[in-house]
């Protein structure tokens, strides 16, 4: 099975088939005014109409005690998204009792909906990628209070194990060999997080967000592996040399005999020439030292090293 963390998560419960609507954003105070006018003109019949659209039906026939705030509560909270806030007076609505033909919809009770519900999402939907994008991506643009945000709404929604993921994968891919050490950093940082869960797992993981956020950054490690997966991928590549193959016995009908390793340990620095790649490609270079501090150094201690007469 082809699967990725993420998928295999099973902390999340199925959404309401509302949230499979594509519904564009609109500004929230605007949204909640034409809600808020809807209510109050079809408020025997409960019928809401937004673009013209009956949200609930009008079977209902049940007299409703709105307080003031709760659709400007719903669609800031929402943040303006249409889909979210429908399921929110939705579900304000069924959630009230009916006390001798009327419900009485409280503000704290719309809060309610909407802490649970502004920052939920579907699994397959193009926002949870969204989010996960733009965390990664925050990271990797060195942003920390981008990066803390979507944080925040990744753990908020209850997906630990995307925040988890993707905070490993950035420490590799974007940092790598620019800060190493970070890597061993981050793994304990996750570790502890998935130990604990949520909500003490918010600690560790900032903490982790910040420093590779603020970290200096390199992708001179996932460049090469790129381009050398491509060689080998294309088949461009040859035979091992016979001084790095796995040989301790010449048969008696073995053209040639030896194994002609030379071992670098017994010379200066640890170091001596010997060709390593195949003759096809004895020449390629995949690696490419990036432009900074921790690089630059091994940079040049191998170019002192490697250029000694």
């Amino acid at each position: 099975m082809d699967c990725t963390i993420e998928e295999l998560n099973a902390d999340h419960k199925p959404i309401g088939r509302l949230n499979y609507y594509n519904i564009s954003l609109t500004p929230g105070q605007e949204y909640s005014v034409d809600v808020n006018k809807n209510l109050e003109q079809n408020k025997n019949s409960m019928v809401i109409e937004t673009n013209g659209q009956n949200i609930l039906a009008d079977e209902y026939q049940v007299k409703l005690d709105i307080e003031e705030d709760v659709f400007k509560r719903i669609a800031s909270g929402c943040g303006g998204d249409v889909r979210k806030s429908l399921n929110s007076v939705e579900n304000c609505f069924f959630a009230t009792p009916t006390v001798d033909g009327e419900k009485n919809i409280t503000t704290s009770l719309a809060k309610e909906f909407v802490q649970k519900n502004a920052v939920r999402y579907d699994r397959d939907s193009d926002e949870h990628y969204d989010i996960i994008s733009a965390y990664q991506k925050s990271m990797r643009g060195s942003d920390p209070n981008a990066a803390l945000h979507y944080l925040a709404r990744l753990l908020q929604s209850g997906d630990l194990p995307s925040a988890c993921r993707r905070l490993v994968v950035c420490a590799c891919e974007d940092v790598g060999l620019a800060y190493p050490q970070i890597i061993p950093i981050v793994k304990s940082a996750v570790d502890i997080a998935m130990m604990v869960g949520l909500p003490e797992a918010r600690i560790p993981l900032a903490d982790a967000v910040i420093l590779v956020a603020t970290a200096p950054k390199s992708n001179s490690g996932e460049a090469a592996i790129d381009k050398a997966m491509a060689d080998v991928q294309s088949g461009n590549y040859g035979p091992i040399p016979r001084r790095l193959q796995n040989k301790h016995f010449d048969g008696e009908d073995a053209e040639e005999k030896g194994q002609f390793y030379v071992y670098p340990h017994d010379y200066e620095n640890h170091w001596v020439y010997q060709q390593y790649l195949p003759d096809r490609i004895k020449n390629k270079k995949y690696y490419e030292f990036g432009p900074n501090k921790n690089e630059q150094a091994f940079k040049s201690y191998w170019d002192r090293v490697k250029n000694k007469k």
